[in-house]
């Protein structure tokens, strides 16, 4: 049997200290068993460190802010109210252990508290609810317009659950391992792990978009400011911002999770004016529900390339 190529990451940086910081970051990472694409942009002076940065990954939750973007422009138009009641009925709900997605009967929901619980606790089901609103098509065409060419709507939250189950049945550690397995194989029996059928982004792409958000220079001033306050919510504070807790520092993010897919977008200012925007897309290469160890080497990553990105 051949032995596997090396592993090679394409590393951007503007000089021999961020590149050094970026090679410390992608040794962290291997060492754990981790692949993946990480970028870290100051906002203002848009030097940056990375490596991998256009690869196309699945998005799992990541997936969520581009939706609520597209959901708060139309809000912003006048052609949505975020006061309009939705109901969610857990016979027909989405997969999840936060928010409506963990209740057991009917709710109503405004559209703007649908917003607040899909982005601070990731609910799925309020995801769903706002995509009935706003269709798949209608997501992904309105990035195509605003030259998002880099990510990709494609599918609501639940259809990702229901391609594991369809591959594995109701076991979850069975479409664990077949992800991990089909990872080393590059093929994919979950659906919704191929890149030619999942909701996909790169983090150069991710990190563009947050860019735009932050500097309101994509949508509406109204709505890129409501979609910062609300990232600002979020509760999952386990990776990029687990390094990044200090009183002098704000961080506004949203993580995406599924089977061996463990990602985080956002930005994180401090009270001196810094601003750099960070993503990290990591695939792990074993069949492990919970990863605090690869959780605690992306937040130490980030803590890197903020302390040397900073003004």
């Amino acid at each position: 049997m051949s032995a596997q190529p090396a592993y090679r990451p394409a590393y951007v940086a503007g000089d021999g200290a961020l590149l050094d910081v970026a090679e410390a970051i992608t040794a962290d990472w291997v060492a754990l068993g981790v692949r993946g694409s990480f970028l870290a942009r100051n906002l203002d002076s848009g030097e940056q460190l990375g490596f991998d940065i256009d690869e196309m990954v699945p998005l799992a939750s990541v997936v969520k802010v581009p939706l609520a973007l597209v959901v708060l422009d139309r809000i912003a138009a006048g052609d949505l109210d975020p006061a309009h009641p939705v109901t969610v009925d857990p016979a027909t709900n989405s997969v999840g252990r936060t928010g409506l997605a963990a209740f057991r009967h009917p709710a109503t929901v405004a559209v703007g508290d649908l917003l607040l619980l899909m982005l601070s606790v990731s609910d799925n089901a309020a995801a769903d609810a706002l995509f009935g609103l706003v269709p798949v098509a209608d997501v992904d065409s309105r990035l195509r317009a605003w030259g998002c060419g880099g990510i990709r709507v494609r599918h609501r939250m639940n259809h990702m659950f229901d391609c594991a189950a369809g591959a594995a049945g109701n076991d979850f550690s069975l479409a664990l391992e077949l992800a991990v397995r089909d990872e080393r194989a590059g093929r994919h029996t979950i659906e919704t792990l191929d890149p030619d059928h999942a909701n996909l982004g790169s983090a150069a792409a991710l990190v563009d978009l947050l860019q735009r958000v932050w500097t309101d220079e994509i949508s509406r001033p109204r709505a890129t400011a409501e979609l910062r306050r609300l990232m600002g919510f979020q509760v999952f504070t386990q990776r990029l911002a687990s390094e990044l807790r200090a009183d002098t520092l704000r961080w506004s993010g949203k993580t995406g999770t599924f089977l061996h897919l463990r990602h985080e977008i956002g930005v994180v200012q401090a009270e001196s004016g810094d601003r750099v925007a960070m993503a990290a897309l990591t695939r792990a290469d074993r069949r492990a529900g919970q990863a605090p160890d690869i959780d605690l080497a992306i937040g130490i990553g980030a803590r890197q390339a903020f302390e040397a990105l900073r003004g």
